[in-house]
């Protein structure tokens, strides 16, 4: 009868404490390898009696949650029905740059982009949005973005939850400024809405035992500082590319916009209770928006920031509201997880600086706009060019009053050094966005691989979206070792085989019968035709190779779907 009672009193305790609040908005999915993502105008209701105008992905707000599967090769069909040209970034993914979306690949009103690869990434939460120049801080504030998930065996073998919707949460961040018809303003410190996945004041009935929370700030500027109520411990899993060691043990996580971290939480034993997901803004450092303080000191001041209400307090972002297990609930948490192996810096053949500092200088120097190594954005530029497979260390250097989330294209990277010292345990992991804090510097260790081309270009820039706009940005290519240029496989390419590779004397070149081989060309390490052939079997060629000496080659290779390039290891 106790039992019974106390059953009937959280019930009557939720239900009245779910009328106050609004259930969590979750994200439809896309799953396989053939996708199609909308993109239109449109309009949704955040606020009874009010319809605010915003941009869809195949929904209202915000897209769906995109599963991909390592090694699969997908297509993505996305169909722009703004009336307004926009691009799609497959933030965090290591695609070719003519399949990475940035401000070059325009898709105009009405039309589609066909981008096809095939998913070389860890298992991690990833995300889509526009990169338009000067328009992206637009386009993602209205709504068009959603979350990537990447499975591969690694994450697989794990006893780890994984029921979207059940016991595997996304959370995407954001803060908004309403004006007074409840239409969404950009480039304004009056941010004061708190939105997760697009609902207002959000509750999840959460069940009793380990659940999984894949978070990401997708807001335009702010930072969060995210505990949970009470100081209750939580474990992060993940970092923006790719499971940690082990799981690291937090009671707060430093979150900047463009950054993405899985957490779990054990919450059971708590059935009844009402948990707040909080955002600790009041223990911010000082030079970082959502501190009381956005600049290094108080003459640096941001029109509209101190008046507020988010600005150096302690906000909830959520609540959690916890309701009985699920079947087969995950109720512990793993003590590894996935080994982590940075590239030496001993093997690093590149280094880089990069600068961020303000056009202008005194106290409106951090309203910006900024500069990277005393440059703006310009479209037509290249300010680096890496060869491949290049391991780089960049240093990051922030010599203004803020501090900036630098986000890179491309690849994901090693903090090897954080202001001076090592990176904290949270930075360990994966990584494709640092924020580097006010007057210290960030450096990192990544590797250019895969993929060349000395035209397309990749893009590194400031992830606070009004900096980004405002020209914190530059490009990079990643050039082949000889002129001609490594594209992505495309879809069904790797249907091409090549093999043994490496190989001491003959090769074996086979195709399936939907793309016969035309004509076949053999380059050296210095660009040098060794061997041509263009009367070839339509579907499998053998070449000895016996005469040519140890080193790599590449193969470029016709077929009726067009030309791809693999690359050989001849070992004598």
């Amino acid at each position: 009868m106790k039992k019974s009672f106390t059953i009937i009193i959280a019930l009557t305790l939720f239900f009245n404490f779910s009328r106050a609040q609004n259930l969590l908005a979750i994200p439809d999915t896309l799953s396989g390898t053939n996708f199609n993502l909308n993109i239109y105008d449109t309009s949704k209701v955040f606020y009874t009696g009010y319809t605010t105008n915003t941009f869809g992905v195949n929904g209202k707000y915000l897209g769906p949650t995109v599963f991909l599967n390592k090694w699969d090769s997908v297509s993505m069909n996305v169909f722009n029905q703004l009336m307004d040209t926009t691009t799609i970034h497959w933030h965090g993914l290591h695609v070719s740059a003519k399949n990475d979306g940035g401000p070059e690949i325009f898709i105009p009103p009405n039309t589609t982009w066909n981008p096809k690869f095939k998913v070389r990434d860890h298992a991690a939460t990833y995300w889509y949005h526009p990169h338009l120049h000067m328009m992206t801080n637009l386009h993602v504030s209205l709504g068009a973005a959603g979350l990537i998930i990447v499975r591969d065996s690694a994450e697989r073998a794990l006893n780890l939850p994984r029921k979207y919707g059940v016991d595997d949460f996304p959370l995407v961040l954001q803060t908004k400024c309403f004006n007074t018809t409840k239409q969404i303003l950009i480039n304004n410190a009056s941010d004061s809405v708190v939105m997760v996945n697009g609902t207002l004041k959000a509750y999840l009935p959460t069940p009793a035992q380990v659940v999984r929370f894949r978070v990401l700030n997708a807001s335009s500027e702010r930072v969060y500082n995210i505990g949970l109520q009470g100081n209750l411990t939580f474990y992060q899993i993940g970092s923006d590319g790719g499971l940690l060691n082990a799981p690291l043990a937090l009671t707060r996580l430093r979150l900047a916009p463009g950054e993405r971290a899985e957490l779990l939480v054990d919450f059971t034993g708590k059935m009844g209770q009402s948990i707040n997901l909080m955002s600790f803004a009041s223990e911010l450092p000082s030079a970082i928006y959502g501190a009381t303080q956005p600049g290094m000191g108080p003459g640096q001041v941001i029109p509209g920031y101190t008046s507020n209400v988010l600005n150096g307090a302690n906000f909830n972002l959520m609540t959690f509201s916890v309701v009985a297990q699920t079947a087969s609930p995950v109720t512990t948490i793993p003590s590894a997880l996935v080994i982590n192996t940075p590239w030496s810096i001993a093997n690093a053949n590149g280094f880089k600086t990069l600068t961020f500092t303000p056009v202008n200088m005194g106290p409106t120097a951090i309203q910006g706009p900024f500069l990277i190594n005393n440059t703006s954005f310009n479209m037509n530029v290249v300010n680096y060019s890496i060869p491949l497979n290049n391991i780089e260390v960049w240093t990051l250097t922030n010599q203004s009053p803020i501090a900036h989330p630098f986000h890179i294209h491309d690849v994901q990277f090693y903090i090897t050094e954080y202001n001076g010292g090592p990176a904290p345990s949270y930075l360990a992991g994966r990584k494709d966005v640092v924020l580097v804090p006010a007057g210290q510097t960030v450096k990192f260790i990544a590797k250019y691989e895969t993929f060349c081309d000395s035209t397309a270009k990749y893009m590194y820039h400031c992830h606070m979206l009004p900096h980004e706009d405002a020209g914190m940005m530059g490009q990079f290519v990643v050039t082949c070792p000889i002129n001609v240029g490594i594209e992505e496989i495309d879809y069904k390419m790797e249907d091409i085989i090549l093999y043994p590779n490496p190989t001491s004397d003959k090769i074996k070149i086979k195709s399936n019968a939907y793309q016969p081989i035309s004509e076949i060309t053999i380059f050296d390490n210095l660009g040098k035709v060794i061997l041509s052939k263009n009367k070839l079997l339509q579907n499998e060629n053998e070449f000895d190779l016996i005469t040519f000496p140890s080193g790599f080659y590449l193969i470029e290779i016709k077929t009726s779907k067009g030309i791809i390039y693999k690359k050989l290891n001849l070992i004598k």
